[in-house]
């Protein structure tokens, strides 16, 4: 039994529209994981592990450079704990959660545009030989 304080409730392993964050949406931060990453730590703090859940197709790589590159870019904060086993949590600083509602609105522009998106994504690659 641990001595864990309650924090948020655990990720939903499909909390991800597949509409977006997508490889579709014009605006970046980041690499491709970051928003995904932003919008995990919305709630609270969140240990590598329960980040794992949510991002699927992640490699613990990617997510370590992922976090490494938000953390150096002032989103997100590493809090290593004393105890045995180590435990590390990341959590959004207050210029990563900044970010939300900008992430909430390109999100909203996505699907408003979705069509237009697929048709000018389908168009681009049909030429590619």
């Amino acid at each position: 039994m641990t001595n864990r304080p309650a924090g948020p409730a655990p990720l939903d392993p499909e909390m991800f529209d597949p509409v977006c964050p997508s490889p579709l949406v014009p605006f970046r931060v980041g690499d491709k994981w970051a928003p995904l990453i932003l919008r995990c730590l919305e709630d609270g703090p969140r240990r590598f592990s329960e980040l794992k859940v949510p991002l699927h197709g992640i490699t613990a790589k990617s997510l370590t450079q992922s976090l490494r590159r938000l953390e150096q870019s002032g989103f997100v904060v590493r809090e290593e704990y004393g105890t045995t086993p180590r435990r590390v949590e990341y959590a959004l600083t207050a210029l990563g959660r900044g970010l939300l509602g900008p992430l909430d609105a390109a999100c909203a522009w996505t699907r408003e545009h979705w069509d237009e998106l697929i048709d000018a994504y389908e168009e681009g690659t049909s030429g590619a030989a």
